[in-house]
Protein backbone atom coordinates (compact mmCIF):
# COMPACT_ATOMS: atom_id res chain seq x y z
CA UNK A 1 0.00 0.00 0.00
CA UNK A 2 1.43 3.39 -0.81
CA UNK A 3 2.34 6.13 1.64
CA UNK A 4 -0.65 8.45 -0.13
CA UNK A 5 -2.78 5.24 0.68
CA UNK A 6 -1.62 5.06 3.90
CA UNK A 7 -1.97 8.90 4.81
CA UNK A 8 -5.58 9.02 3.13
CA UNK A 9 -7.04 6.30 5.68
CA UNK A 10 -5.62 8.45 8.57
CA UNK A 11 -7.15 11.55 7.30
CA UNK A 12 -10.55 10.04 7.13
CA UNK A 13 -10.01 8.42 10.15
CA UNK A 14 -9.35 11.42 12.21
CA UNK A 15 -12.10 13.25 10.21
CA UNK A 16 -15.21 10.83 10.91
CA UNK A 17 -14.07 10.81 14.43
CA UNK A 18 -13.88 14.81 14.56
CA UNK A 19 -17.75 14.54 12.70
CA UNK A 20 -19.52 11.89 13.94
CA UNK A 21 -20.94 13.86 16.71
CA UNK A 22 -21.95 16.53 14.27
CA UNK A 23 -25.77 17.23 14.13
CA UNK A 24 -28.67 15.54 14.36
CA UNK A 25 -32.00 15.26 12.43
CA UNK A 26 -33.54 18.73 12.47
CA UNK A 27 -37.67 19.36 13.28
CA UNK A 28 -38.89 23.03 13.46
CA UNK A 29 -41.61 23.95 15.21
CA UNK A 30 -44.42 23.74 12.85
CA UNK A 31 -48.42 24.09 12.58
CA UNK A 32 -49.54 20.35 12.13
CA UNK A 33 -52.76 21.79 10.47
CA UNK A 34 -50.39 23.32 7.52
CA UNK A 35 -48.56 20.68 5.64
CA UNK A 36 -44.99 21.90 5.09
CA UNK A 37 -44.23 22.02 1.10
CA UNK A 38 -40.67 21.79 0.40
CA UNK A 39 -39.55 23.82 -2.68
CA UNK A 40 -35.70 23.62 -2.85
CA UNK A 41 -34.47 20.72 -1.15
CA UNK A 42 -30.04 19.98 -1.49
CA UNK A 43 -28.89 17.00 -1.49
CA UNK A 44 -25.62 16.04 0.13
CA UNK A 45 -23.68 12.95 -1.70
CA UNK A 46 -19.16 14.06 -1.71
CA UNK A 47 -18.37 11.59 -3.68
CA UNK A 48 -17.22 11.41 -7.49
CA UNK A 49 -18.06 7.57 -7.70
CA UNK A 50 -20.63 6.65 -10.61
CA UNK A 51 -22.05 3.84 -8.52
CA UNK A 52 -22.53 6.17 -5.57
CA UNK A 53 -24.20 9.28 -7.78
CA UNK A 54 -26.64 6.61 -9.23
CA UNK A 55 -27.89 4.99 -5.61
CA UNK A 56 -29.17 8.70 -5.32
CA UNK A 57 -31.48 8.35 -8.71
CA UNK A 58 -34.54 6.60 -6.39
CA UNK A 59 -34.25 9.49 -3.59
CA UNK A 60 -34.40 11.98 -6.24
CA UNK A 61 -37.61 10.25 -7.65
CA UNK A 62 -39.24 9.70 -4.53
CA UNK A 63 -39.09 13.27 -4.32
CA UNK A 64 -40.15 14.64 -7.39
CA UNK A 65 -43.17 12.14 -6.69
CA UNK A 66 -44.19 13.39 -3.24
CA UNK A 67 -43.14 17.09 -4.38
CA UNK A 68 -43.88 17.52 -8.11
CA UNK A 69 -42.80 21.21 -8.41
CA UNK A 70 -39.79 20.87 -6.19
CA UNK A 71 -36.38 22.01 -7.48
CA UNK A 72 -33.03 19.98 -5.93
CA UNK A 73 -29.46 21.10 -5.91
CA UNK A 74 -26.95 18.09 -5.51
CA UNK A 75 -23.38 18.35 -3.61
CA UNK A 76 -21.17 16.11 -4.65
CA UNK A 77 -17.47 15.57 -6.24
CA UNK A 78 -15.96 15.28 -9.86
CA UNK A 79 -18.11 15.76 -12.91
CA UNK A 80 -20.35 12.75 -13.34
CA UNK A 81 -23.36 14.82 -11.68
CA UNK A 82 -24.50 15.99 -14.80
CA UNK A 83 -24.19 13.35 -16.85
CA UNK A 84 -26.56 10.89 -14.37
CA UNK A 85 -28.98 13.63 -14.08
CA UNK A 86 -29.26 14.55 -17.46
CA UNK A 87 -33.26 13.67 -17.95
CA UNK A 88 -34.06 14.65 -14.16
CA UNK A 89 -36.22 18.28 -15.05
CA UNK A 90 -35.77 19.05 -11.15
CA UNK A 91 -32.67 18.51 -10.37
CA UNK A 92 -31.37 22.60 -11.30
CA UNK A 93 -27.42 22.88 -9.92
CA UNK A 94 -24.62 20.46 -8.93
CA UNK A 95 -22.68 21.78 -6.12
CA UNK A 96 -19.29 20.58 -7.19
CA UNK A 97 -15.75 20.18 -4.99
CA UNK A 98 -12.74 19.18 -6.71
CA UNK A 99 -11.80 15.88 -6.53
CA UNK A 100 -8.29 16.30 -5.55
CA UNK A 101 -9.07 19.89 -3.04
CA UNK A 102 -5.11 20.18 -1.83
CA UNK A 103 -4.54 20.58 -5.45
CA UNK A 104 -7.07 22.67 -5.70
CA UNK A 105 -7.85 24.61 -2.24
CA UNK A 106 -8.61 28.13 -3.02
CA UNK A 107 -11.67 26.83 -5.07
CA UNK A 108 -12.26 23.72 -2.31
CA UNK A 109 -13.23 26.14 -0.18
CA UNK A 110 -15.13 28.37 -2.32
CA UNK A 111 -17.25 25.25 -3.36
CA UNK A 112 -17.97 25.23 0.53
CA UNK A 113 -19.16 29.10 0.64
CA UNK A 114 -21.53 28.14 -2.11
CA UNK A 115 -23.64 26.01 0.26
CA UNK A 116 -24.08 28.66 2.71
CA UNK A 117 -25.39 31.31 -0.16
CA UNK A 118 -28.51 29.41 -1.21
CA UNK A 119 -31.54 29.08 1.36
CA UNK A 120 -32.98 25.14 1.27
CA UNK A 121 -36.58 24.21 2.56
CA UNK A 122 -34.42 20.65 3.07
CA UNK A 123 -31.00 19.19 3.43
CA UNK A 124 -30.56 15.34 3.16
CA UNK A 125 -27.18 13.60 4.13
CA UNK A 126 -27.00 10.48 2.03
CA UNK A 127 -24.14 8.73 3.91
CA UNK A 128 -23.99 8.84 7.30
CA UNK A 129 -20.38 7.71 7.54
CA UNK A 130 -19.68 10.27 5.12
CA UNK A 131 -17.31 13.30 7.20
CA UNK A 132 -18.12 15.94 4.71
CA UNK A 133 -22.12 15.17 4.10
CA UNK A 134 -22.73 15.97 8.07
CA UNK A 135 -20.62 18.98 7.58
CA UNK A 136 -22.05 20.38 4.57
CA UNK A 137 -25.50 19.18 6.11
CA UNK A 138 -24.54 21.12 9.07
CA UNK A 139 -23.42 24.18 7.17
CA UNK A 140 -25.97 24.35 5.28
CA UNK A 141 -29.16 27.19 5.04
CA UNK A 142 -32.07 25.22 5.75
CA UNK A 143 -35.33 25.22 8.07
CA UNK A 144 -35.16 21.27 8.02
CA UNK A 145 -32.02 18.32 7.96
CA UNK A 146 -31.47 14.75 7.75
CA UNK A 147 -28.46 13.90 9.17
CA UNK A 148 -28.67 10.32 7.33
CA UNK A 149 -28.47 8.80 11.35
CA UNK A 150 -29.81 5.44 11.94
CA UNK A 151 -33.36 5.55 13.26
CA UNK A 152 -34.97 2.52 15.15
CA UNK A 153 -38.46 2.79 13.39
CA UNK A 154 -36.94 2.59 9.83
CA UNK A 155 -34.84 -0.51 10.79
CA UNK A 156 -37.58 -2.12 12.81
CA UNK A 157 -40.46 -1.44 9.79
CA UNK A 158 -37.70 -2.55 6.70
CA UNK A 159 -35.59 -5.71 6.72
CA UNK A 160 -33.62 -3.83 3.57
CA UNK A 161 -32.86 -0.57 5.01
CA UNK A 162 -29.19 -1.08 5.15
CA UNK A 163 -29.77 -0.14 1.20
CA UNK A 164 -27.53 2.75 -0.16
CA UNK A 165 -30.37 3.52 -2.53
CA UNK A 166 -33.52 2.49 -0.04
CA UNK A 167 -32.10 4.10 3.10
CA UNK A 168 -32.23 7.23 2.18
CA UNK A 169 -36.12 7.35 1.13
CA UNK A 170 -37.36 5.25 4.17
CA UNK A 171 -35.87 7.86 6.09
CA UNK A 172 -37.48 10.76 4.37
CA UNK A 173 -40.76 8.96 4.23
CA UNK A 174 -40.42 8.62 7.82
CA UNK A 175 -39.56 12.27 8.60
CA UNK A 176 -42.33 13.29 6.28
CA UNK A 177 -44.69 11.00 8.69
CA UNK A 178 -43.75 13.34 11.77
CA UNK A 179 -44.34 16.26 9.85
CA UNK A 180 -48.16 15.25 8.95
CA UNK A 181 -47.78 13.75 5.72
CA UNK A 182 -49.50 10.22 4.54
CA UNK A 183 -46.91 7.43 5.46
CA UNK A 184 -45.71 5.76 2.13
CA UNK A 185 -45.61 2.27 1.91
CA UNK A 186 -44.92 1.33 -2.08
CA UNK A 187 -42.00 0.19 -3.55
CA UNK A 188 -39.06 2.34 -3.47
CA UNK A 189 -38.20 3.38 -6.87
CA UNK A 190 -35.59 1.56 -8.86
CA UNK A 191 -32.06 2.69 -9.74
CA UNK A 192 -32.75 4.67 -12.93
CA UNK A 193 -30.98 7.24 -15.41
CA UNK A 194 -33.85 8.52 -17.32
CA UNK A 195 -32.15 7.28 -20.86
CA UNK A 196 -34.05 9.14 -23.48
CA UNK A 197 -35.57 7.21 -26.61
CA UNK A 198 -32.85 8.98 -28.94
CA UNK A 199 -30.28 6.77 -26.50
CA UNK A 200 -31.70 3.46 -26.83
CA UNK A 201 -32.78 3.56 -30.83
CA UNK A 202 -28.51 4.39 -31.30
CA UNK A 203 -27.84 1.29 -29.06
CA UNK A 204 -29.86 -0.48 -30.84
CA UNK A 205 -27.94 0.25 -33.91
CA UNK A 206 -24.84 -0.10 -32.10
CA UNK A 207 -25.38 -4.02 -30.73
CA UNK A 208 -26.96 -5.30 -34.45
CA UNK A 209 -23.67 -4.18 -35.91
CA UNK A 210 -21.80 -5.98 -33.13
CA UNK A 211 -23.90 -9.10 -33.35
CA UNK A 212 -26.65 -10.69 -35.47
CA UNK A 213 -30.11 -9.21 -34.26
CA UNK A 214 -32.31 -12.44 -34.84
CA UNK A 215 -30.52 -13.53 -31.42
CA UNK A 216 -31.30 -11.83 -28.04
CA UNK A 217 -28.37 -11.01 -26.33
CA UNK A 218 -26.74 -11.72 -22.75
CA UNK A 219 -24.32 -9.07 -21.49
CA UNK A 220 -21.33 -9.68 -19.44
CA UNK A 221 -18.92 -7.32 -17.46
CA UNK A 222 -15.69 -9.28 -16.26
CA UNK A 223 -14.20 -6.17 -14.40
CA UNK A 224 -14.59 -4.90 -11.28
CA UNK A 225 -12.10 -2.79 -9.06
CA UNK A 226 -9.77 -4.66 -6.48
CA UNK A 227 -10.74 -7.88 -4.73
CA UNK A 228 -13.68 -7.63 -6.56
CA UNK A 229 -12.50 -8.62 -9.58
CA UNK A 230 -12.76 -12.23 -10.08
CA UNK A 231 -9.88 -13.70 -11.96
CA UNK A 232 -9.99 -14.95 -15.46
CA UNK A 233 -9.70 -18.72 -13.88
CA UNK A 234 -13.45 -17.57 -13.03
CA UNK A 235 -14.85 -15.91 -15.30
CA UNK A 236 -13.52 -18.49 -18.12
CA UNK A 237 -15.27 -21.51 -17.07
CA UNK A 238 -18.18 -19.14 -17.13
CA UNK A 239 -18.04 -18.17 -20.49
CA UNK A 240 -17.89 -21.24 -22.44
CA UNK A 241 -20.94 -22.78 -19.96
CA UNK A 242 -22.79 -19.41 -21.27
CA UNK A 243 -21.98 -20.12 -24.72
CA UNK A 244 -22.94 -23.84 -24.49
CA UNK A 245 -25.78 -23.56 -22.42
CA UNK A 246 -27.63 -20.53 -24.56
CA UNK A 247 -26.39 -21.15 -27.86
CA UNK A 248 -29.75 -18.74 -29.37
CA UNK A 249 -28.19 -15.69 -27.22
CA UNK A 250 -25.45 -14.10 -28.36
CA UNK A 251 -22.84 -13.19 -25.43
CA UNK A 252 -21.34 -9.84 -25.73
CA UNK A 253 -18.87 -8.12 -23.10
CA UNK A 254 -19.10 -4.69 -22.10
CA UNK A 255 -15.70 -3.80 -21.36
CA UNK A 256 -14.28 -1.10 -18.79
CA UNK A 257 -12.86 2.14 -19.62
CA UNK A 258 -9.56 -0.17 -18.97
CA UNK A 259 -10.05 -1.93 -21.98
CA UNK A 260 -8.93 -5.12 -20.24
CA UNK A 261 -10.99 -8.29 -20.81
CA UNK A 262 -10.79 -11.81 -18.20
CA UNK A 263 -11.92 -13.80 -20.74
CA UNK A 264 -9.27 -12.30 -23.11
CA UNK A 265 -11.51 -10.31 -25.62
CA UNK A 266 -12.98 -14.24 -27.08
CA UNK A 267 -16.67 -12.36 -26.65
CA UNK A 268 -17.92 -9.46 -29.07
CA UNK A 269 -17.46 -6.70 -27.42
CA UNK A 270 -18.84 -3.37 -26.71
CA UNK A 271 -16.36 -0.23 -25.53
CA UNK A 272 -17.16 3.42 -24.74
CA UNK A 273 -16.08 6.41 -21.76
CA UNK A 274 -19.62 7.49 -22.12
CA UNK A 275 -21.98 6.48 -19.40
CA UNK A 276 -25.17 6.89 -21.10
CA UNK A 277 -24.08 5.58 -23.83
CA UNK A 278 -23.53 1.86 -21.93
CA UNK A 279 -26.32 2.50 -20.10
CA UNK A 280 -28.30 2.29 -23.18
CA UNK A 281 -26.47 -0.27 -24.63
CA UNK A 282 -26.98 -2.78 -21.87
CA UNK A 283 -30.02 -1.54 -22.12
CA UNK A 284 -30.74 -3.28 -25.32
CA UNK A 285 -29.54 -6.51 -23.62
CA UNK A 286 -32.08 -9.48 -21.63
CA UNK A 287 -29.38 -10.04 -19.19
CA UNK A 288 -26.53 -8.53 -17.23
CA UNK A 289 -24.07 -10.46 -15.49
CA UNK A 290 -21.25 -8.74 -13.48
CA UNK A 291 -19.28 -8.38 -10.32
CA UNK A 292 -20.53 -5.10 -7.86
CA UNK A 293 -18.93 -2.66 -9.50
CA UNK A 294 -20.22 1.36 -10.86
CA UNK A 295 -20.71 -0.29 -14.30
CA UNK A 296 -22.84 -2.64 -12.23
CA UNK A 297 -25.23 -0.30 -10.92
CA UNK A 298 -25.27 1.70 -14.41
CA UNK A 299 -26.89 -1.51 -16.03
CA UNK A 300 -29.49 -1.65 -12.96
CA UNK A 301 -30.16 2.00 -13.92
CA UNK A 302 -30.63 0.93 -17.14
CA UNK A 303 -33.90 -1.12 -16.59
CA UNK A 304 -32.58 -4.35 -17.66
CA UNK A 305 -32.31 -7.26 -15.07
CA UNK A 306 -28.89 -8.33 -13.48
CA UNK A 307 -27.35 -10.85 -11.96
CA UNK A 308 -24.78 -8.90 -9.32
CA UNK A 309 -21.81 -10.97 -8.22
CA UNK A 310 -20.72 -10.45 -4.55
CA UNK A 311 -17.79 -12.04 -3.28
CA UNK A 312 -15.90 -9.20 -0.85
CA UNK A 313 -18.35 -6.18 -0.35
CA UNK A 314 -21.98 -6.86 1.62
CA UNK A 315 -25.55 -7.67 -0.62
CA UNK A 316 -27.33 -6.33 1.55
CA UNK A 317 -25.91 -2.70 0.95
CA UNK A 318 -25.35 -2.71 -2.60
CA UNK A 319 -26.93 -5.54 -4.36
CA UNK A 320 -29.29 -4.48 -7.56
CA UNK A 321 -32.89 -4.23 -6.89
CA UNK A 322 -35.95 -4.54 -9.41
CA UNK A 323 -36.81 -5.54 -12.73
CA UNK A 324 -35.98 -9.01 -11.92
CA UNK A 325 -32.57 -8.30 -10.41
CA UNK A 326 -30.97 -10.09 -7.55
CA UNK A 327 -27.46 -10.63 -6.29
CA UNK A 328 -25.60 -13.85 -6.06
CA UNK A 329 -23.05 -14.69 -3.44
CA UNK A 330 -20.45 -16.45 -5.34
CA UNK A 331 -18.86 -17.78 -2.16
CA UNK A 332 -21.60 -20.01 -2.02
CA UNK A 333 -23.12 -20.78 -5.44
CA UNK A 334 -20.89 -22.42 -8.02
CA UNK A 335 -21.32 -22.51 -11.82
CA UNK A 336 -24.19 -24.42 -12.56
CA UNK A 337 -26.61 -22.97 -9.73
CA UNK A 338 -25.12 -19.79 -11.51
CA UNK A 339 -26.27 -20.59 -15.04
CA UNK A 340 -29.30 -21.95 -13.66
CA UNK A 341 -29.92 -19.13 -12.12
CA UNK A 342 -29.84 -17.30 -15.41
CA UNK A 343 -32.07 -19.61 -16.94
CA UNK A 344 -34.39 -18.19 -14.72
CA UNK A 345 -34.18 -15.14 -15.81
CA UNK A 346 -34.23 -15.41 -19.32
CA UNK A 347 -36.94 -17.89 -19.14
Amino acid sequence: MSFKTEINKVRRKVTRTLTKNIGSTKFNTIDTHSKVDFKNILISRPNHRLGNLLLITPLVQEINNTFPDCKIDIFIKGGLGPIVFKNYSSVENFIVLPRKPFSDIINYIKVWFKIKQKKYDLVINIDKGSSSGRLSTQFANANYKLFGELNEAIIKSHPDYNHMAKYPVYELRHYLGQLGFVNQTKEVPTINIKLSDKELQDAKATLDAIVPNDKKTIAIFTFATGAKCYPPEWWNPVYEKLLTTFPDYNIVEVLPVENVSQIGFKAPSFYSKDVREIAAFIAKTEVFIGADSGIMHLACASQTPVLGLFSVTIPEKYEPYGNNSIAIDTNVTNLDAIIEIVKKQLS
